[in-house]
Parts: structure tokens; sequence; C-alpha cells
């Protein structure tokens, strides 16, 4: 918990003083001061994954319904203590109040009581009778098999900073539900949310050691998480760079992974598409925590009969949002997380200027605030490019950040299928169109994880993931559970 001094490490279910010492968590909207974090050591890192390992036997054998309970009765404390945690969340990330509430801790609720139910889900799942002859094997016999997901063990959760609840609650409730450990590593930036999250599991009677949460600056925490030898599992949400440096470490010892990480997603516009629709989707890059989000539809791609009414329509909707301080009511887009965030995303902005892009809103840095406040916080304007072509870093690069590239096409469907396809990323793709058939076919074609059609909208039992360098395996719903597990198979004689 927190002490005077700073928030405490939580290690085999103790609060510790963390090694280190701490640092100053700053929100992103007037760059005060929030709270302070604890930075561990690497010796304290390894603790926790100790602690993770020997908590994990008696843990894997506890029965489901016990599983079960304490999720539900961990979101019950989330609930509980809703409104300050949300407002916590609103000043650690610079997310409006809004996106806060609904999108960070109401989420996490919401995914804590999906893995309460999902602790009861079948585990086994018998396959058919296999009939095999007399031979060399022995005699004829009728052999039976049973598929049994079981845990895999200790995972490490390295949890992103665009959603310290959302993100941390859908790994660590799947993992939990099916019998794992879990050593959580949330990100630098905004760690003290991931430390209510543990309270609330503390009070709801996690068994020491189940969760452990250990935070820090220092590149050596992270690692330490990685290539612990208690550690069976990461799990990571982040930059494809850093995911590409934990998986090179995990593949020295095979530790299973589950990674997600950036992306690029295409929104593909047809002619016949309902404009004001894919407008409104396309407008979340800049309402959804600044366009810090992988999923965002950034690259669009739009048939060229309907390409300036496109690019007014979306020149008109970002005149209507509201850039301020995350508290005040009517706020749409807040800050980016850091000042260093806001200037890399501000030296792509100038960058696709360069590359010969045309600036159709945006670019500049809003001035927010009043009194002592007026100039301070990380902001950047919702920023439209257009004119774009597809050799642009600005449209193959991921810039997270509130801009929006936009590439015409002449062509039909495999035009747009190929310049969609032609990117690094496969995450979360878009296709708007009049035509469900054709919306469906180009669909199918496009190198994502997922495709949205006519929507932004996501089914939350569907399977969430990457094709690409946008990561490895599934999570979401029932299939969080399955990345969390390893599949054994029990073989008998009838």
């Amino acid at each position: 918990m927190s002490g005077e001094q700073g928030q405490r490490l939580y290690i085999g279910g103790e609060w510790v003083e963390p090694d280190g010492g701490h640092y100053e968590v700053v929100n992103p909207a007037d760059e005060s001061v929030v709270g302070l974090a604890p930075e561990a050591s690497r010796a304290q890192v390894e603790e926790a994954a100790r602690a993770a390992a020997e908590a994990f036997g008696p843990w894997s054998r506890t029965r489901p319904e016990e599983r079960a309970a304490i999720l539900d009765r961990a979101a019950d404390v989330i609930q509980r203590e809703f409104e300050p945690w949300a407002e916590l969340a609103r000043a650690e990330t610079g997310a409006p109040t809004g996106i806060a509430r609904g999108m960070q801790v109401g989420v996490g609720v919401a995914r804590f009581r999906r893995y309460a139910k999902g602790a009861l889900e079948p585990v086994e799942r018998g396959l058919p009778p296999q009939v095999t002859e007399a031979g060399p094997m022995g005699a004829a016999s009728v052999l039976g098999a049973l598929e049994v997901r079981q845990p895999v063990g200790v995972v490490t959760c390295i949890t992103s900073y665009n959603n310290p609840w959302a993100n941390p609650a859908g790994k660590v409730a799947p993992a939990l539900a099916m019998g794992n450990t879990v050593v959580v590593k949330p990100a630098p930036q905004d760690p003290l949310s991931v430390f209510r999250m543990a309270e609330a599991l503390a009070e709801a009677g996690i068994p020491p050691g189940v969760v452990n949460v250990v935070s820090g600056q220092a590149v050596e925490v992270g690692e330490a998480a990685v290539d612990s030898p208690h550690v069976d599992m990461v799990s990571f949400t982040g930059s494809t760079g850093v995911g590409q440096r934990i998986a090179e470490v995990c593949g020295r010892s095979m530790k299973r992974q589950l990674m997600e990480l950036g992306g690029k997603g295409a929104a593909v516009v047809f002619e016949d598409a309902d404009l004001d629709a894919a407008v409104m989707g396309i407008g979340t890059t800049f309402s959804f925590y600044s366009g810090q989000i992988c999923t965002a539809p950034t690259r669009v791609i739009v048939q060229r009969s309907v390409y300036a009414r496109l690019v007014e329509k979306l020149t008109g909707y970002l005149a209507f949002m509201k850039v301020g301080d995350p508290a005040v009511k009517g706020t749409v887009v807040g800050p980016v997380i850091s000042a260093a965030h806001r200037d890399r995303v501000e030296s792509y902005v100038e960058l696709g200027r360069k590359e010969g892009a045309r600036l159709a809103f945006g670019g500049e840095r809003p001035v927010v605030g009043e009194g002592d406040s007026r100039g301070k916080g990380f902001y950047v304007a919702p920023t439209l490019l257009v004119d774009c072509t597809n050799d642009m870093r600005v449209v193959r690069e991921e810039i997270f950040g509130p801009v929006v590239v936009v590439v015409p096409f002449d062509g039909g469907e495999d035009e747009a299928v190929a310049l969609a396809n032609d990117s690094d990323y496969g995450l979360i793709s878009y296709v708007w169109s009049g035509d469900a058939a054709r919306a469906f076919r180009v669909a199918r074609r496009l190198r994502a994880g997922g495709v949205g059609v006519n929507t932004i909208g996501r089914n939350m039992e569907a399977p969430f993931g990457g094709f690409k360098r946008s990561g490895v395996g599934r999570d979401v719903g029932s299939y969080a559970l399955h990345a969390y597990s390893e599949v054994q198979s029990i073989v008998w004689a009838g």
C-alpha cells in the first residue's frame, strides 16, 4: 500500500519498501506530481518471481469455484473504490474523465467479472476413441483420449501505459482464472493504478505470492521480470521493438509468449461507404487516449471519387474536437503521456510535411490551462495529413498519437487490399462499404488479426491479436484462458 514516503511494492503477499527508492509520477495534463512510485531492484523482482513460483503449486490446485470467488470479490472492491481510482487513472494517464471511468476502471471491473466466470469454464474435452490393430505396439485396443488445459506456471505481465486498468486486468484475471501465478510489471509512467488492483486482490483474499507487483523506471526491472528462471511465460503489451527483444530472451529458455504489439490500422473506405459513419470511426483515433491506442484506424485508404469529400468531412469533424484539461467537462482530446512522447509525435508531423504530405488540420502545439498552469501539459493537436503515399514514413510507422494519414487509391478492391496489406503491421484494420458482400470479401483478404466492417466496435468474446509484427497469440474472451494454458493429452486403453 501507499506509505507516507510513497507506494510500496507488493511481493509475496507483503507491502515492501523498494530498494531503489521512489520516483515521481507526473500528471500529463498539468505536470503536477500524482504520487511516488517504487523503484524495485533486480533482487526484488527475482524475489517476486520466486514467491510466484512457490505459490503456483497450491494455487493451481485450488478449486475453480474458489478462484472465481476471489476474482468476483476483487471486482466488488474495484467497484466500491470506483470514483477515487478513476480519478487516479485520469491523473496518471491524462485520459478524459469519461475514458478513465468507462474505458479504464469500468473495463477493469468487467474483465474481473468475465474471468470469474471463465474460471468455471471446462478445461477437459473428450476426443473420439481410436481403434488400433494388434501390432508391434501391443494387442488390439480401443484408445481413449482427453485434452486437458493446464496452467502454464508463473506469468510475467508487462503492461502498457495507455490503459493501466483494462490492459493489466485483461492479463491478470484470465491468468489467475486458469491457475497461474503472476508477476506484474506496470508501465513506469502510470503504475499507481496497478497497485490499487493489487490492493483489491489482497482484500479479496488472494493467497500470498499468487499476485506480485514490481515497478521501476530502470530497464533492469523489466529485464529481470523476463529472464528470471522462475518465469514460465511472458505476456507483453507495448511496442514492436521492445517485444522483439523480449521474444529473443524468451527464446533462449523456451518461455511461452503472448505479445500484443504495435499497429497501423488501415481504414479502407470505398466510394459507396457511409462517409459520416466512416468519419466517426476514424475520428476515434483523436479522441481515444489521444491516439495512444494500437487498434486505431490511423491509416485511411480511400477511393479517389470520394477522397475530397472524406477529407472535408474529417476536417470539419476535427474542428469540433475540444482539446484541453481531461478533468474539465467537454474535453475530448487530452494530453499524451509525456513530454518525450509529445516531441516524438510532433517530429512525425514535421516529417510528414517534409515527405510531401499536406497538413489539412492541426500541426500546432495547443496551449491549455489558465493561471499558473497555462501552457503546461503534454498536448498535441489532433492532426490530419493528406495526399500521402505508401512509401512515406508517416504512413509506414506507428506514430501512437492523434495523427491520421490519408492515402487515395484509383482502382478497385485489388489496389485497396494491396495498399492496406503493404505494412509491417497487422493488428486491426477496417472496411467501410455499402456493399456488405464486398466489405466481407475485402475483410477476408486483409492481413490483420481483426477487421471491423462498417464499425470500430469490438466483440469482447472474439479473439484479439495481430498478424506480422503486431504480435503473437490471441486473447480476450475464452481465448485469453487458452493463452494462459498448456494443452496436455491423456491417453488410455479401454
